[in-house]
């Protein structure tokens, strides 16, 4: 590992230039929506958006947590929301032709149902009017309320996904109070309680001082609570307010995480320097999956 006084050949990136990254911009400012990729200075927007692919973002821009090392501007209450979202989100996907499309939002702790509603309105418009789409969702933990989390599940996106983040160690230095390890961990165990079909994935952060031995703890943890998923990358310190970086992991050391996580039998893994939790490469893995049928032919549970 290296210290933290320059970010080393492997960390560097080109940014965006293509006429589909520019298509998007302009697409997103039309409907006044928002993307997690902007927000959080995802290091992949060159890849994704040139590729088509973005993370909506719903529930407005502002959240109601103030997580240690996350750039999404914070606040005790939200803004309000937006009720013609929904429709907003299915031009949007319509006019850049998508057949898989990811979800997320901030958290809405000032709201009486967390957002969940509008979470499942956002699934069921964007089913209704693009029959074929591939829905994921990025969820935050609802406090763990499983009433709120059943109305995501009951609009029955491909794919639900809730990060851990880090090990159990450093959850209250690096998530906000509210936030939790076990209670990340309760939420992706109930959402296969509820709908064994669904897809469920996770993913973690490194970087912040963790060992290979608490990774791995970690990916066993969510192996036990049947995820499927998981996605490995590593921290970038978004501002000096922010925590700073207690490592950057290399190349190598991603494979590793890697090729662990399969023995412990993941469906699909995406590990490296760049990876976030919404991962192109991730998508395009599911797609296939989910259009070939063939793991719902094999493993009916998913577990």
């Amino acid at each position: 590992m290296i210290s933290n006084r320059g970010k080393p050949q492997w960390l560097k990136i080109k940014p965006p230039s293509t006429g589909q990254f520019i298509k998007i911009k302009e697409t997103l400012k039309k409907y006044n929506l928002h993307t997690v990729c902007e927000e959080s200075h995802c290091p992949n927007i060159p890849e994704c958006w040139s590729g088509g692919t973005a993370t909506f973002m719903i529930l407005g821009d502002v959240c109601t947590r103030g997580c240690r090392f996350c750039q999404v501007n914070a606040s005790a209450k939200g803004k309000p929301i937006d009720p013609y979202e929904p429709i907003k989100l299915a031009y949007a996907i319509k006019e850049w032709n998508l057949d898989y499309i990811v979800i997320t939002s901030v958290d809405r702790d000032d709201l009486e149902d967390q957002g969940s509603d509008h979470f499942a309105k956002c699934i069921d418009e964007v089913k209704k009017r693009i029959p074929g789409l591939i829905v994921e969702v990025l969820i935050p933990d609802f406090r763990g309320d499983e009433g709120c989390l059943k109305k995501v599940v009951d609009a029955k996106p491909e794919v639900i996904a809730h990060n851990v983040e880090t090990v159990r160690r450093l959850q209250s230095e690096i998530r906000d109070r509210r936030a939790g390890y076990e209670q990340s961990l309760s939420v992706l165990a109930n959402v296969k309680k509820l709908n064994p079909k669904i897809f469920t994935k996770s993913s973690i952060i490194v970087g912040f001082g963790e060992t290979d031995e608490e990774i791995l703890q970690t990916m066993k943890d969510l192996r036990a609570v049947g995820v499927d998923i998981l996605t490995i990358g590593q921290y970038l310190r978004p501002s000096d307010w922010h925590l700073p970086v207690a490592a950057y992991v290399p190349p190598e050391k991603f494979e590793f995480y890697k090729a662990m996580a399969e023995d412990m039998g993941f469906l699909y893994v995406a590990s490296g320097p760049f990876v976030r939790s919404s991962y192109r490469a991730g998508e395009l893995f599911v797609k296939n999956v989910i259009k070939n049928n063939e793991l719902l032919k094999t493993q009916p549970s998913l577990i």
